[in-house]
């Protein structure tokens, strides 16, 4: 069997890596190895790292850099694989034991250069707070000829996919760059002719109480350089003619995406760059309000299938109500 790599990078969290790493160990999957790269925390990450490599030696590298951000950490790690696949997963996450064992089955059972599973959502308790079910209008295998819809509906989260190698031979995170998934993922899948899928939940994704009052900031106008990176692409890529695709994709992470990360924008000022910024956006590609309000995800309506909360601020948003917007947002 085909060996696996996974990059875990780790920066300041040491009250979760444990359970993180307790999840990897124990995967069914024999051939695994496990880089942990510290990207220069400054609390006990380090030690917690050591303590496990210590403990597993051949199946945990441990590894400790500069700080250089998440894409660095990554692209660290991905010099250093040996494996045949790739996984990602982020440092205070946690995976189910057979994940890797079945993900690596189907990617050799299908050929495929790109596996996929669903993500739960988890508290700090462990109580599932949602499920994101990634592509559930699609066959098992997916012939990326004939499901292009896949390009456009596909959340391009790194940490609950298997890659083939081959596909980082001249490929890499961006550093220094926010929402490095939706500039890269897209990209891999490109050079997928084949993908394969799973509906099972095997990735945990832990939903922290201190990121979710996090106030956000301008670096959400890295959206928009994520997707005229894959813009660029996409373009020069077989699949440049099919402009439904390209559009879709545009609508979902370049407004969807956006005006999620925009609701959590508190400061005035900010969210005023941020909204003219989008209005150019959408303006430059004409992307018309119609199509928006039409645009559809795995075949249904995507406005519709929102939570009631979502629903509100994003048809008061594109009713022009900035300022009962503000309002609401202040007092989040």
């Amino acid at each position: 069997m085909a060996k696996v790599s996974v990059i875990v990078p780790v920066y300041n969290v040491e009250g979760y890596l444990a359970k993180c790493l307790d999840s990897l160990v124990s995967q069914t999957l024999g051939d695994l190895e496990i880089l942990v790269v510290n990207d220069g925390s400054t609390d006990r990450s380090a030690a917690v790292i050591q303590h496990y490599a210590d403990q597993y030696q051949g199946k945990i590298k441990a590894f400790n850099k500069d700080n250089g951000g998440l894409s660095d950490a990554r692209n660290y790690g991905l010099d250093r694989v040996t494996g045949d696949y790739i996984g990602f997963v982020d440092s205070d996450d946690y995976v189910e034991e057979t994940m890797f064992q079945e993900m690596l089955q189907l990617a050799q059972k299908h050929d495929a250069g790109m596996v996929i599973c669903n993500i739960r959502k988890v508290n700090e308790q462990g109580k599932v707070v949602q499920e994101l079910r990634q592509v559930p209008n699609m066959p098992e295998k997916i012939n990326l000829v004939e499901h292009f819809s896949v390009f456009s509906d596909l959340s391009y989260f790194a940490c609950n996919k298997l890659f083939k190698k081959e596909l980082f031979q001249q490929k890499r995170f961006k550093k220094s760059a926010h929402f490095e998934d939706i500039q890269l993922i897209p990209q891999l899948l490109l050079e997928c002719h084949i993908l394969a899928q799973t509906q099972t939940f095997f990735y945990n994704y832990l939903e922290r109480s201190d990121s979710i009052t996090k106030t956000h900031t301008e670096r959400g106008l890295d959206i928009f350089r994520a997707v005229e990176d894959v813009e660029q692409v996409f373009r020069n890529s077989p699949f440049a003619e099919k402009h439904t695709a390209l559009k879709n994709f545009q609508i979902f992470e370049g407004v969807y995406s956006f005006l999620a990360y925009l609701a959590f924008v508190k400061d005035e000022d900010v969210f005023r760059t941020m909204d003219a910024a989008l209005s150019r956006f959408m303006q430059d590609r004409h992307l018309r309000m119609k199509d928006i309000l039409k645009y559809k995800r795995f075949d249904k309506n995507y406005l519709l299938s929102l939570p009631l909360k979502k629903k509100i601020f994003y048809l008061l948003f594109f009713a022009g109500q900035k300022t009962l917007i503000r309002k609401l947002i202040t007092q989040i």
